[in-house]
């Protein structure tokens, strides 16, 4: 898929675990994992706004779009 999420980098860099974040953003720790492995179809605006509001940072640093080849 030509679309990455580097959600986990973020976590990792920010020093918080999943289970915070999930409850920082109000989602299950179930859909934040579908999140971090990219198995997601889609992404709310508010969801991802609330990723960004916690993790100080920026839609960029979470999704990245790679050409497939």
């Amino acid at each position: 898929m030509p679309i990455v999420v580097n959600l986990d980098v973020m976590m990792a860099k920010r020093k918080i675990s999943s289970g915070e974040l999930a409850e920082k953003i109000g989602i299950t720790q179930a859909n934040l994992s579908i999140l971090k492995t990219g198995k997601a179809k889609a992404v709310r605006f508010s969801t991802l706004e609330e990723i960004c509001r916690v993790l100080e940072c920026q839609p960029g640093d979470i999704l990245e779009y790679r050409k497939e080849e």
